[in-house]
């Protein structure tokens, strides 16, 4: 088992709370991601959508093939700061946006048939523009289910997300067979935060349902969701299937994954305000699970916190919460060998992936600040603080 740089790290050096990320733990994270590229022959992308600290781009282009976005902003942000590709999917794209999409994106991927036949007029005339940018996917709903919260399952019955096979063969009932003209790719998106064996069920769903149109293809995007850098991943049976993959249907593969770039590279730094008691000793934060950490109440689960353990397994147990007015915010419990202080300082443990992107300004309180540290040279640079102004600027 790695050993935790955080371990050595002196939580006082920074301002509280704050999002500490180590670039040593992002750049060995992209170092095995750029190995499943040149070993497989696929394209990796970086997901915004899980990790978008611009200030790491330069470190995330020195791997990575691009990037791939849920919308315009996180288009524009890939275009302008990390280059390669730019991919783009969106349940639903409006015009407004999508006219500043076709400008930069290389692969547009539409959620629907009516989504794809509204817009074709405009996909067509910029493609004539660009010299035939952008390529047009489909999200396609295998309706095969592997995730285990149903919130985070894009195949989940009465889903949203992609397009289950019903509606193509009424497409092609309705259009006749040119009904994929224009088409050059297909994009699947069903794990979160899984293994190789659900990718390789996953598959197997995609090719005996939609395998006789890959012919068609150009390029299959895998989607995200695949733990590749967490221990314990099949990484050599990855590589071998995606070339089996690419050899038998003749196309291009691409990897997007959001938490594989990020995951066990950062900690959210927080401080003790107050311990207080009500059945158990309660210690307030100063971060908040609904404003800093959502996921911890969406999905939900337990953060880490470095020194601790469960719950009254350690002399001295603590439900830890934040400061807002929310009943239910809510970390969870921990136990410590010694009695919790104000003032200490509580590091949660591997906070880089889904958490500042999801951060909100709810009851006004601010968002953690952010810093760089380099485990290998002890060097640390906070390079962003926020304020009244940021919470202000969201609000009119």
């Amino acid at each position: 088992m790695k050993t935790n740089p955080f371990k050595k790290f002196d939580a006082s050096r920074v301002p509280s709370p704050c999002f500490v990320v180590d670039e040593v733990a992002v750049e060995n994270n992209l170092k095995l991601l750029n190995y499943v590229q040149e070993q497989s022959g696929a394209k990796v992308l970086s997901a915004l959508k899980a990790f978008s600290m611009w200030s790491l781009a330069p470190l995330v282009s020195k791997y990575l093939s691009g990037t791939c976005s849920s919308g315009l902003n996180e288009a524009r942000l890939g275009a302008e700061e990390y280059g390669g590709e730019v991919h783009v999917f969106s349940a639903a794209y409006t015009e407004a946006d999508l006219k500043e999409i076709l400008k930069i994106a290389d692969h547009l991927v539409f959620n629907s048939f009516s989504q794809w036949q509204r817009f074709k007029p405009l996909v067509q005339q910029t493609q004539q523009q660009r010299d035939g940018k952008p390529e047009v996917g489909l999200r396609i709903n295998p309706e095969h289910s592997e995730g285990a919260v149903a919130i985070y399952d894009p195949c989940a019955p009465c889903s949203r997300l992609g397009i289950p096979y019903a509606e193509f063969e009424k497409a092609k009932a309705e259009q006749g067979d040119g009904y994929l003209e224009g088409i050059s790719g297909l994009h699947f998106h069903t794990l979160c935060e899984q293994g190789y064996e659900p990718l390789e069920r996953t598959l197997a769903a995609v090719e005996r349902t939609f395998g006789h149109l890959i012919p068609q293809m150009q390029w299959i995007n895998f989607g995200g969701g695949h733990h590749i850098t967490a221990e314990g991943y099949n990484v050599e049976g990855l590589i071998e299937r995606i070339k089996r993959f690419k050899q038998d249907h003749n196309v291009e593969v691409y990897l997007e994954p959001g938490e594989a770039a990020a995951i066990h590279t950062g900690v959210l730094v927080t401080e003790v305000l107050d311990i207080t008691h009500n059945v158990m000793d309660l210690a307030i934060l100063d971060t908040s699970a609904t404003c800093h950490m959502p996921d911890t109440l969406e999905m939900p689960y337990r953060p880490d916190v470095l020194g601790a353990d469960e719950a009254n397994v350690l002399p001295h147990t603590y439900r830890m919460g934040g400061m807002t007015c929310l009943a239910g915010d809510v970390i969870n419990d921990y136990s410590f060998a010694e009695p919790l202080q104000v003032g200490d300082r509580v590091v949660f443990d591997d906070m880089s992936h889904y958490t500042m992107v999801k951060t909100t300004t709810f009851n006004g309180i601010n968002l953690p600040s952010i810093a760089i540290w380099n485990s290998e040279t002890d060097q640390l640079t906070v390079v962003k603080r926020f304020g009244y102004e940021d919470f202000k600027g969201r609000l009119s």
